[in-house]
């Protein structure tokens, strides 16, 4: 277009399309009516109108999460602003490439207490990888791309662009450039080779080694290179919340979930190992427990591509800075040389992780008269053969989800581990089914997760979104209540959600199709018919009101100091004894 000038708003739009934007999650206001004009007759981008900023942003998330590419998202300035806060911290603490625009008062009115304006560049510079405020048109379409650079590069994070009316409306040349060089944005992709022939060498002498991955083997879609790794060497691995299908979870070689929530077996192969690989983790301390108790005959060997997580929270014998996909092929190069006979030299460390296995499986006590939330979690993975994408929100119902549906590949998980935000399970489902609508897409929520942002029913429905949705309703803040009852001596504290709303009515008033399952032998059924329907369902599974996950490791003890339930139980039958 050289030669002909354009208004900021136009730019904005073509530069949406030089990144190869399809979708845009935005919802208007009086600063940003010039882009929503531009936006009103093009054709290449579907636009999408959440019924809050802070679900709008959720979808964007959900859309990068189950696709990795950047989610993109617009809102206006002031409260439309400050509603994606909750969102941009959430997509932050997980790495997640999206970018976000929001309106801006007039230059000249910044500062002034403008109507609708706030410093969102202020506010969120702690919740976002990078954020600009851009006081000049000829500035944007250069910083449109930054912004999308930034996001997807590196340790990928959210990039915040905030632009004023005056920007939006003025006009110059559109120049987009082919790309971008950052002076002081240079991420390190390839690890250091002496440093990789360390590890190999470490990994050929271990006699009790774990793999242990976290979401960065997701994001640079180096699972294939863990799989080939994990074979090589025989060596098990266990993976964090966000490293869910980083690792097939049906492999013989799977430990599962590690920390509170974590297996039995994963926790003791972590205890007792003399080596840890961690691959894209960062040491969390829902995953370490108390550090001091944190596998204390391990050397470590950390890959990850951000520096500042290495070293952060654990001792490293072994740091390799870079990407996990160029250092784990570069490891398996280096390993494949190796003459070891990892068979034989992992035979007896294998055979005890499987005693563990045996001595304490992932179980739950069946009911026949109350469902059993595992056992729904089940029935969905049997229905699904595992082949969904499933998101869920934050509580007791994220860990089960978590516990019993088995992921065989990456970008089938979508979740907020880092910052456990209620409310974001529903709207990201949209973000996810909107990305892949042939792909089975199922939002596991609780009933007091589902309601915090329960309005975007609407946008399913005017969207023609289908998602499905999997309550499990024990009409409690389930996993404060667990937490009240095992350690602040059964004193519930405003958690009991007595007047959770009827869900199968809730969802007929806004066009979905609701139902309801009130004993084990109804769940199937009802599953059945939710994922048959073609358009949002609402499954309502009144589930046991007290049921508690577990294994659990209480804060502040070591990952091998787990609870199992069996001590309540026992307390449980002494009363009854007595009385």
């Amino acid at each position: 277009m050289s030669g002909k000038q354009i208004t900021g708003a136009e730019i904005f739009l073509e530069s949406l399309k030089k990144e190869k934007v399809d979708t845009l999650f935005c919802y208007p206001g009086g600063v940003v009516l010039k882009i929503f004009d531009v936006l009103y007759e093009q054709k290449d981008i579907r636009i999408i109108l959440p019924r809050h900023e802070q679900g709008g942003v959720h979808m964007a998330d959900g859309y990068a999460r189950s696709t990795g590419r950047p989610g993109v998202a617009l809102v206006t300035s002031g409260p439309g602003a400050t509603n994606v806060v909750t969102a941009l911290a959430t997509a932050y603490m997980d790495s997640i490439p999206i970018v976000v625009f929001t309106g801006q008062v007039p230059t000249a009115l910044i500062g002034n207490d403008a109507f609708q304006e706030a410093d969102i560049v202020g506010i969120t510079r702690p919740c976002t990888k990078y954020n600009f405020l851009v006081k000049d048109v000829n500035d944007l379409a250069r910083t449109i791309k930054e912004a999308f650079y930034i996001a997807t590069t590196g340790r990928p994070g959210p990039v915040l662009i905030d632009f004023p009316r005056d920007v939006v409306t003025a006009k110059t040349e559109f120049h987009y450039p082919d790309k971008v060089e950052i002076r002081s944005y240079n991420p390190t992709v390839a690890g250091n080779k002496w440093q990789i022939k360390q590890a190999a060498e470490a990994i050929a002498k271990a006699k009790k080694p774990v793999a242990y991955i976290g979401g960065g083997v997701v994001l640079s879609n180096a699972s294939a290179e863990v799989l080939e790794f994990a074979e090589i060497t025989k060596i098990p691995v266990t993976h964090t919340l966000m490293g869910i299908g980083g690792f097939p979870g049906t492999h013989e070689l799977s430990l599962g979930m590690l920390g509170m929530h974590g297996t039995y077996y994963a926790n003791m192969a972590i205890h007792n190992s003399d080596l840890i690989i961690a691959i894209g983790a960062r040491f969390d301390d829902r995953v370490t427990g108390k550090i001091e108790g944190f596998a204390p005959e391990a050397k470590i060997i950390h890959i990850d591509i951000d520096p500042t997580s290495i070293r952060k929270n654990v001792r490293v014998d072994i740091p390799i800075v870079g990407d996990v996909k160029h250092v784990m092929s570069d490891l398996n190069k280096e390993l494949h040389k190796s003459k070891e006979p990892w068979d034989a030299i992992r035979k007896s460390w294998l055979k005890q992780i499987e005693a563990w296995r045996e001595e304490r499986p992932l179980s739950y006590e069946y009911a026949d008269d109350v469902i059993k939330p595992q056992f729904v979690v089940e029935k969905l993975y049997e229905i699904t053969r595992g082949d969904a994408i499933i998101v869920t929100d934050v509580g007791q119902h994220q860990m089960w989800a978590a516990q019993y549906y088995k992921f065989d590949k990456p970008r089938q998980w979508c979740t907020s581990g880092g910052l456990g935000t209620m409310g974001y399970g529903f709207p990201a489902a949209i973000g996810a089914k909107v990305a892949h609508p042939d792909k089975e897409v199922i939002s596991i929520s609780g009933d007091g997760s589902i309601q915090m942002n329960i309005q975007e029913l609407a946008t399913t429905i005017e969207n023609n979104i289908p998602v499905k949705v999997v309550i499990l309703n024990n009409r409690y803040l389930g996993m404060v209540r667990q937490w009240q009852e095992l350690f602040y001596q059964e004193r519930y504290s405003s958690v009991d959600l007595g007047s959770t709303p009827d869900f199968v009515k809730l969802a007929e008033a806004y066009g979905a199709i609701g139902l309801r399952a009130n004993r084990p032998s109804e769940v199937e059924a009802v599953l059945k018919e939710g994922l048959k329907a073609k358009k949002t369902v609402f499954m309502d599974f009144v589930t046991a009101r007290y049921e508690k996950v577990f294994p659990m490791v209480p804060a502040g003890a070591s990952i091998n100091e787990m609870i199992f339930g069996e001590e309540k139980k026992k307390e449980e039958k002494k009363l009854k004894a007595v009385k």
